[in-house]
């Protein structure tokens, strides 16, 4: 059986995301290995927690396909 080693990361946006360019961001970071779950809330749209096995995927590489998306983007845990 594997190991599924699972943890979190908060990220922040710094741009201003309209419902459809936070869902294109959402359902690209699903769609990477290793990314069990993103959520974010209407309330603060500049906000998501990724949900990820690092045995996968890390941190730097979530931030990566982030700014890949011309955002800019902070890890804050």
């Amino acid at each position: 059986m594997a190991n599924i080693r699972l943890d979190d990361v908060t990220v922040h946006i710094d741009e201003s995301l309209d419902q459809e360019a936070r869902n294109r961001l959402v359902s690209h970071l699903r769609s990477l290995d290793g990314v069990v779950s993103v959520e974010g809330s209407e309330t603060t749209p500049h906000l998501f927690i990724v949900r990820f096995d690092e045995s996968h995927i890390t941190t730097k590489n979530i931030l990566k396909v982030i700014l890949g998306e011309n955002l800019h983007a902070e890890l804050l845990g």
